[in-house]
């Protein structure tokens, strides 16, 4: 009995040697985005000053009223943009080391060319606010994707609501 048990036992160890708990993350992930740095099976702690802390503890990004590209709007989203921001300027005096990048975007409806201009204040107007709060401008580099980059998809108020926005990333 002994005999026919060992080969059945030596396999279970053998394929439980191979299988990896390594649950680490060493490719950074920058663009982790609004989801943050998990995985299906369980939550990873966020290096610190990394694209993930910034997401998972301060938030990267601010939302923005219908054409409009001012810090604190009066829709729900865009009410707490200073608060978000002022995170974020604090986060970045912690991680003065980090450089980051504001992508300023909007909704779908308009013309290409307005929604790229548009992108680019809301971008601006972010790194204006940070600016203001000690964070050196060198720091911190504007882009504006316009519509060309939306964070939700669909044509519905809540989806552009959600591309109306500014995201900080760390570069």
């Amino acid at each position: 009995m002994l005999k026919t048990l060992f080969p059945a036992f030596a396999a279970v160890v053998m394929l439980a040697a191979c299988s990896s708990s390594d649950t680490s993350n060493a490719s950074g992930a920058a663009g982790a985005g609004a989801g943050g740095a998990g995985g299906a099976g369980g939550s990873r702690i966020a290096r610190p000053g990394s694209q993930e802390d910034l997401v998972a503890n301060v938030g990267d990004r601010v939302f923005f009223d219908t054409d409009k590209s001012t810090i604190n709007g009066s829709t729900p989203p865009a009410r707490n943009n200073g608060q978000t921001l002022d995170k974020q300027a604090a986060w970045l005096k912690q991680y003065p080391q980090n450089m980051v990048t504001i992508a300023g975007n909007a909704d779908e409806r308009g013309t290409t060319e307005y929604n790229l201009a548009l992108g680019q204040r809301r971008a601006q107007a972010a790194q204006a606010y940070l600016v203001a709060r000690g964070v050196a401008q060198s720091r911190i580099n504007v882009v504006s994707y316009g519509k060309e980059r939306p964070t939700a998809l669909g044509s519905t108020a809540d989806a552009w609501a959600q591309n109306r926005n500014a995201i900080t990333s760390v570069r």
